[in-house]
């Protein structure tokens, strides 16, 4: 399976596990939006951590079907999935997060990365406008711009400065750290997680 998720003391870890680039096609999105969707209603459920297995955390869509410009209602399923999670999610992050992936990221409430990661939203050549959008929901406007224009790479070190993520973390340390992290969240009462993260959510819309 593409998607992989087990519960340890109230922490979903949902794991992306698609060889050999963690490159989704439409069933990968699918079967990541049904998961997210299902362990998020779970009662005993109060976080949910997503990282990726291998090489690096996700290189976004499988286009190898030749499938270029037009949106992915599958992606954006998952993307819709993540944002409306009821519990905080937490994103733990290594080597290339790519198209996507940095979708993924935006989607999230904390991002950990290890410190060989770096975000590139690319495809401006082929018309993706979608990329903009995942690349403006996770750092500032201005870094967006450029980042997205130009198709450059944000390492996970300047990420860390822009404050698109929390922490950056040695390789080895990251899925230890990130579980703790995790771990620090779930040890809150559901209910009052759930208040927060909707309060916080209607606190952005109105910024």
């Amino acid at each position: 399976m593409p998607v992989r998720c087990h519960v340890h003391k109230h922490v979903a870890e949902v794991v992306l596990d698609y060889p050999p680039i963690n490159a989704l096609d439409g069933r990968a999105w699918r079967e990541l939006a049904r998961v997210v969707t299902e362990v998020a209603a779970r009662d005993d459920v109060r976080c949910l951590l997503l990282r990726g297995e291998g090489r690096g955390f996700c290189a976004g869509a499988d286009r190898r079907d030749g499938a270029r410009a037009a949106p992915d209602p599958a992606l954006r399923a998952a993307l819709r999935a993540l944002r409306e999670c009821e519990v905080p999610v937490v994103s733990a992050v290594h080597a290339f997060v790519l198209g996507g992936a940095v979708g993924l990221c935006g989607a999230s409430d904390v991002v950990l990365a290890a410190d060989d990661a770096y975000f590139v939203v690319g495809g401006i050549e082929l018309g993706a406008v979608r990329g903009a959008a995942h690349i403006a929901a996770l750092f500032p406007p201005r870094k967006a711009r450029a980042a997205y224009l130009t198709g450059g790479r944000i390492t996970a070190a300047e990420a860390l400065r822009l404050g698109a993520v929390e922490k950056v973390i040695t390789p080895k340390r990251l899925l230890k750290e990130a579980r703790a992290f995790a771990g620090l969240i779930a040890a809150k009462e559901r209910n009052a997680l759930v208040r927060a993260k909707a309060a916080l959510g209607r606190r952005a819309l109105r910024t």
